[in-house]
């Protein structure tokens, strides 16, 4: 049992997931939730990562903290992706394990598994083949996490478990054209089509790749499940995927979009651009087998989405 006054160290609290989790374990009850943003606390550098866990002692700790983005940021800053994930991931895991904490939740990505790897993605289909070449440096990282933690298991008996979300969007999202997501790329354009009265809106690729879209708030509310019902007791088997167990085209999300912006134009494809993978839908049998699932559907979360940025976009 996690008790309620336990020191709960929210690693990016204040990016689109750590946010959501530190307000998720606020609303269960707990109440000595700790955070430090990039500016007071350098996680890749393993001397301020060492100094900080030696100092406040976590007992639980949830690794949200990384460096992320969409296909465009993917594609073009490989080497800044690999290293910083590296090197936060390495630092903070080793923090974990020489101070003591009871359990580490590591945040992956559905992009760890292989570009066409059979659809749903099991835990079991990890490693089973290529990955896709526009993220397979942040892919690697969060591999290298994953397994980081099972070798942590295996040698110094830790419990540090692992959960590896579908495509996520809600409040804090990044709505820079240049390094984020599909849902809030599209929202953005939209948004901004609609102000100007602009005709329409040209898109990447084709629109046939299907995928799958978790509102922010139901995986903050599956951590909080997993860091009280989820354990490692098995060294090797300590992940679990998170997501809705369904998908969309990317065109049907476009049109989800605008009805949920409220933009009229016409929505163009730029089939010269990266399609990435074909479909990326998550098998998540195990985790409603624990006993969660998800509450809200995709078209409630845009409109909640797209009410945040409106309220917080300048």
């Amino acid at each position: 049992m996690m008790e309620k006054h336990a020191k709960i160290f929210v690693a990016g609290h204040t990016g689109l997931v750590g946010s959501a989790t530190a307000r998720a374990l606020k609303a269960g009850g707990y109440d000595n939730i700790i955070g430090r943003d990039a500016s007071s606390l350098d996680l890749t550098n393993p001397s301020a990562t060492d100094a900080f866990f030696e100092q406040e002692r976590p007992e639980y700790v949830v690794l949200a903290a990384a460096k992320v983005g969409g296909i465009h940021a993917n594609n073009t800053e490989p080497a800044d992706f690999i290293r910083n994930n590296l090197q936060i991931q390495t630092n903070v895991i080793d923090a974990c394990y020489r101070n003591g904490v009871r359990k580490l939740l590591f945040l992956g990505s559905s992009c760890i598994y292989p570009k066409h790897a059979p659809q749903p993605m099991k835990e079991e289909h990890l490693l089973s083949g290529p990955l896709e070449p526009t993220n397979d440096a942040y892919a690697i990282a969060k591999i290298a996490g994953i397994l980081m933690c099972q070798a942590y298991n295996r040698q110094h008996k830790t419990n540090f478990i692992a959960a590896m979300p579908t495509n996520l969007y809600g409040p804090g999202d990044n709505f820079d054209l240049t390094s984020s997501h599909v849902l809030p790329a599209m929202m953005r354009k939209m948004h901004d089509a609609k102000v100007a009265g602009a005709p329409f809106v040209e898109l990447w690729g084709t629109g046939s790749p299907r995928r799958e879209l978790m509102y922010v708030e139901d995986l903050a509310r599956a951590l909080v499940f997993l860091l009280e019902k989820f354990d490692a007791t098995d060294p090797r088997d300590n992940f679990v995927n998170v997501g809705t167990g369904e998908d969309c085209t990317i065109r049907e999300l476009a049109e989800k979009v605008a009805a949920g912006v409220g933009y009229k134009g016409e929505l163009k494809w730029n089939s010269s651009m990266p399609d990435g993978t074909p479909r990326k839908l998550l098998d998540v049998s195990r985790i409603k087998r624990l006993g969660w699932k998800p509450a809200w559907t995709l078209e409630a979360g845009i409109e909640a989405a797209y009410r945040w940025f409106l309220e917080n976009r300048a």
